[in-house]
Parts: C-alpha cells; structure tokens; sequence
C-alpha cells in the first residue's frame, strides 16, 4: 500500500530533506521511525527536498508498506517515534498505487520571512532573516510583479542546477509587512508550477534589494540569464515550504 504524509518540521538542526551518510535529515529521521512501525526499511521519497535550514509547513511524502494501521492512523504511529522538530501532520492513503508526490505535485508555495531590527531578535533567529535596512514594500511589490507569469528563470538558480529547463511560471506573489516582537517583518508568498535551486531565496534577495532602494534587475536577469544581475542570496532560515497543491484533496479538510 502507498501511504501518504503531510510533514511539517523545523529545518535548524538538519540538513535539509536528503539523506545524506552521517549527517541528520529529515528523510533520514522518518526511514528511521517507519523501519520500527513497519518491520522493515522503507523508502521515503518527498515532494521536493528542502536545504539545510528550510522549514516545512506542509511537505507532501509518500512510503510504501503493508501494516494493519489504518492509514489515517499512521501519522500517530511515527509521531510516537519521531524527535520534536518533525511531526507527521496528517496520513492517507494514496489516491492510487501509481500516485507519485514528486511528479504530480501541481502548485508549491514558499514563504521568506525576514525583519528589520535596531538589534537582532532572539525568538526570530531560527525562523526570519535580519535585514540590515528597512524596505520600502510598495517597491517591493511593484517589482513582484515582474516575476508573475511564464519566465526563464536561468538567472534566479545557484550552481547545482540540474533540471532540463529553467523555465518555471509563478502563479501569485504577494509582500506583507507587520510590526512584532519590536521589529517590522516581511513576508514574501511566492506560489509556483515549481521552483529552481535556491530560486525563492534569490528572488527575495532581489525584492528585498528593490525595497532598500537598489536598482531592479529582474528585466536584465531574464534578457540575460545572469545570477550577477541579481542581488545576493538570502539565508536558508527564512524559508519555508507552506505548501504542495495536486488539484485534489489528499488530507481531507486541511487543504
């Protein structure tokens, strides 16, 4: 039986979705525990992987195994074994056999969190980046609008890329601003058909370089596929995957 998993989980202390030898992962950290509910070791395959640091709302996974738990119970069952900075959400079963989280995945959506502060922030640290300058968010959402639509995204992906093409199309962008915790945040909700290496850390990079004042690049990036034209790439703790859409709902009503 393929089973389903919403999966939400603080990047910090691992690095990243990827199981990698000697290092901790969160699909290694889910191996682990679905070995001791199923018997066995069962591959774990995820909808996409998150770096080093990247949080998770709602990452879709999948397992394959045979076990007398129902599947809406399975979450319950790993949660039983899991540390505290991962937790299964939800469980089903898949609407198929042959369903597969990673190919069918329809929309993702992304959240960069950033604040700016006279001093950092320190019940933000894990979870925003700190902006060294405030930003002027009609900017910012004045240049978002550029990167809507179908794009060649060449110039917004680091070294690592290995997708047969660049081209991705960002369905909704928006910028929010809010005063908390004596800073004012900055939240970035990119939503997409699917992101390159690093894509919405380095678009935010660039939004949030918009809003300091700084040129715009976007129209030169996507004339010239430079990563140059763009602005740095911002930290991995920002960033979070909020969630995975397939046109159907696998959870019940969360979706």
């Amino acid at each position: 039986m393929r089973y389903l998993l919403l999966i939400g989980y603080d990047g910090t202390d691992f690095s990243g979705w990827q199981d990698q030898p000697g290092r901790r992962t969160v699909q290694g950290v889910l191996a682990e525990a679905a070995e001791k509910v199923f018997g066995r070791k069962t591959a774990i395959a995820a909808s996409g992987r998150t770096d080093a640091g990247v949080h998770a709302l709602g990452q879709v996974a999948q397992l394959d195994g045979e076990s007398s738990i129902p599947a809406e119970k399975l979450y319950a069952c790993l949660n039983r074994l899991l540390p505290p900075d991962v937790r299964v959400l939800a469980s089903a079963g898949a609407p198929s056999p042959l369903f597969d989280v990673t190919r069918e995945a329809k929309r993702k959506t992304y959240r960069y969190l950033a604040y700016h502060a006279p001093c950092e922030l320190p019940l933000a640290r894990r979870y925003a980046a700190r902006l060294p300058y405030p930003a002027d968010v009609g900017k910012m959402r004045e240049a978002g609008r550029l990167l809507i639509g179908s794009h060649d995204f060449a110039a917004f992906r680091s070294s690592g890329f290995t997708s047969r093409t660049s081209v991705r199309e960002i369905y909704d962008l928006e910028v929010r601003e809010r005063q908390e915790f004596y800073g004012t945040f900055y939240e970035i909700e990119v939503t997409g058909n699917g992101f390159l290496y690093n894509m919405v850390r380095i678009l935010s990079g660039e939004l949030f370089a918009v809003g300091a004042g700084k040129a715009e690049g976007i129209t030169r990036a996507f004339q010239t596929g430079e990563r140059k034209a763009l602005a740095k790439t911002m930290p991995p703790q920002g960033l979070s995957l909020v969630k995975v859409d397939y046109g159907v709902p696998l959870f019940g009503t969360e979706e």
